[in-house]
């Protein structure tokens, strides 16, 4: 079965936490279940930094019960974060720090929003980016 599969059923007051109660649906980046990550494991080298990163299903399912419980705004900021498991460290510590008011212009922010999407499929982020760059010109934050 699929996690797709196992999701259908998803209900946050019996599932929720993920990782005590539905922990089958839960899988590092590299496919390891949680069980399969022990201090043995990592004693014997068969567990890697990137065992040890959230995987964008698992951030997924979380958006889900965050939408479920009435808490939409976190479950968006659920689904951003899983795009951004595909975007590497220093894009996403640069992508924030030309967040930051007066850092980018306008051009500089849309040209991010471009890449997210073209280079990551972060759609979701993309937007968020140009949301930002639309808000700091109204408020006059943007960098001359």
């Amino acid at each position: 079965m699929t996690s797709a599969e196992h999701t259908a059923d998803l209900d946050p007051r019996r599932d929720y936490p993920l990782a005590t109660r539905r922990p089958e649906l839960l899988r590092t980046p590299t496919g390891k279940r949680l069980d399969d990550i022990t201090m043995d494991a990592v004693l014997a080298g068969e567990v890697t930094p990137a065992d040890l990163r959230i995987a964008p299903e698992t951030l997924r399912l979380q958006a889900q019960i965050a939408d479920a419980v009435g808490r939409p705004q976190l479950g968006q900021n659920f689904r951003r974060a899983a795009e951004l498991t595909a975007v590497p460290d220093e894009k996403v510590l640069a992508i924030y720090n030309a967040l930051r008011p007066r850092a980018s212009t306008r051009e500089e922010l849309h040209a991010i929003a471009e890449e997210l999407e073209r280079d990551y499929s972060a759609g979701l982020c993309a937007a968020m980016v140009r949301e930002a760059a639309d808000v700091y010109e109204r408020r006059g934050i943007l960098a001359s």
